[in-house]
C-alpha cells in the first residue's frame, strides 16, 4: 500500500521517546518496562533515520512535464481486479458467514502488514520489533501485495522528503485520481527515479528478512494474496469456489488497496490542518477508519518519527493499539513519541486553528 512536509523543528522544542530495556529483566508481571526520556534536540529522537524528513530546498525544474507513458499491463490488471471486486459485492449476500469473517480478518492482517510493518516500522523506524513480530509483519505485508517492503519504503521516504513535487511518487498536486491510483498506471516521473535512487536505504539492505521477502516476493504474493485466501474458505467450510475467489480474494484485495490509496489522495486533499497549514496533508477521520489509523496525516507529515502517526494514540488507530499490545508482550520496543509540549508549540507556530484537544 503503500507512500506520503516536515519543516525543521526548533531545537528549543522538546520531544520524547519511549525507551525500553533489553529482554533480560525488562518485563515485570508480563508488561513492558517503559522509560520516557525527554530529548531537547529533534535530531536525537531517531538518529539512524533522516531520509523521510522533508527537504524544503528541493524545487521542481521549470519547463513542460514529460509526456505520460501508460503502463497498459497495470491498467488492464487493475481494471480486471476492480471489476472482480464489484462482482464480489453482488456475491456477499449469498456468502457463508465464515467467508465474510475470514475476508474481514484477512483484510485487517493485510492492513497491519502495511501500516505497522512497511510504514511505521520499516519506512520510518518509529519503533523496533523483535524477530517474531518482524516475521509476522513481513508475512502480513506479503498478503497485502503492495510491492515488497524495500520498494514500498523507498517510495514512501521519497514521498515525505519531496512531498508535493514531481519527485513525490504520488504527488497530490496532480489531482485525486493520479495520487490515488493513476501513479501506478503510468511510468514514474524522471524526478522520482532520480531522487528515489539517491535515498539511503542501507538500513533495509542490511535487514535479511526484508531482502528475503524481496527475493521471493512473486511466489510469496501469489500464495499469500491469491491462492491461500481462495482455498481456505473453499476447502475448510465448503464455500463455493466462485464466492471464495471473488469475495475473499478479489473484493478483499480491492478494498485493502483503496483504503491505502486514500491516504495518498483523500488525506492530502480533504480535511483540516491543525499542525501545519503550509503542507497539503490533512487530518481525515474517514480515511483513518479504513486504513486502521493512517488518516491523521497532517500530524504524520509534521512528525513522521512518531510511532502512533497521531496525537491521540488509540483514537481510531488500530495500528497503534496493535503496536502497544506487541510492546506488552515484549515484541515491540523503543516506540518514539512526540511530547505534548512539542505538539502544542507546533500548533501555535503553524497550525490552522482547527486543533481539538484530547
Amino acid at each position: 500500500m503503500p507512500a506520503h512536509m516536515l519543516q525543521e523543528i526548533s531545537s528549543s522544542y522538546t520531544t520524547t521517546t519511549t525507551i525500553t530495556a533489553p529482554p533480560s529483566g525488562s518485563l515485570q508481571n508480563g508488561r513492558e518496562k517503559v522509560k520516557t526520556v525527554p530529548l531537547h534536540l529533534e535530531e536525537d529522537i531517531r538518529p539512524e533515520m533522516k531520509e523521510d524528513i522533508h527537504d524544503p530546498t528541493y524545487q521542481d525544474e521549470e519547463g513542460p512535464p514529460p509526456k505520460l507513458e501508460y503502463v497498459w499491463r497495470n491498467i488492464i490488471l487493475m481494471s480486471l481486479l476492480h471489476l472482480g471486486g464489484l462482482y464480489g459485492i453482488t456475491l456477499v449476500p449469498s456468502c457463508k458467514v465464515y467467508t465474510c469473517l475470514f475476508a474481514i480478518f484477512y483484510y485487517m492482517i493485510s492492513a497491519l502488514g502495511i501500516t505497522a510493518g512497511a510504514h511505521r516500522l520499516w519506512s520510518h523506524r518509529t519503533y523496533k520489533a523483535r524477530l517474531p513480530l518482524r516475521i509476522f509483519l513481513i508475512i502480513a505485508n506479503t498478503m497485502a501485495f503492495q510491492n515488497d517492503v524495500y520498494e514500498w519504503a523507498r517510495d514512501h521516504r521519497a514521498h515525505h522528503k519531496f512531498s508535493e513535487t514531481h519527485a513525490d511518487p504520488h504527488n497530490s498536486r496532480r489531482g485525486f485520481f493520479f495520487s490515488h491510483v493513476g501513479w501506478l498506471l503510468v511510468r514514474k516521473h524522471p524526478a522520482v527515479k532520480e531522487k528515489g535512487g539517491k535515498l539511503d536505504m542501507s538500513d533495509l539492505k542490511a535487514e535479511k528478512l526484508v531482502m528475503f521477502q524481496r527475493r521471493y516476493y512473486k511466489p510469496g504474493l501469489l500464495l499469500m494474496c491469491f491462492i491461500l485466501p481462495t482455498l481456505v474458505p473453499w476447502y475448510c467450510w465448503g464455500e463455493t469456489f466462485l464466492h471464495s475467489l471473488f469475495v475473499s480474494t478479489f473484493l478483499r484485495y480491492t478494498l485493502v488497496l483503496n483504503a491505502t490509496w486514500l491516504v495518498n489522495s483523500a488525506a492530502h486533499l480533504y480535511g483540516y490542518r491543525p499542525y501545519d497549514k503550509n503542507i497539503q496533508s490533512r487530518e481525515n477521520i474517514l480515511v483513518s477508519l479504513g486504513a486502521v489509523g493512517e488518516g491523521f496525516h497532517n500530524y504524520h507529515h509534521t512528525f513522521p518519527f512518531d510511532y502512533s502517526a497521531s496525537e491521540y494514540r488509540w483514537h481510531i488507530n488500530l495500528t497503534t493499539f496493535f503496536i502497544d499490545c506487541m510492546a506488552v508482550l515484549g515484541l515491540a520496543y523503543d516506540r518514539k513519541k512526540v511530547s505534548k509540549a512539542t505538539v502544542l508549540a507546533r500548533i501555535k507556530r503553524t497550525g490552522d486553528g482547527s486543533h481539538k484537544s484530547s
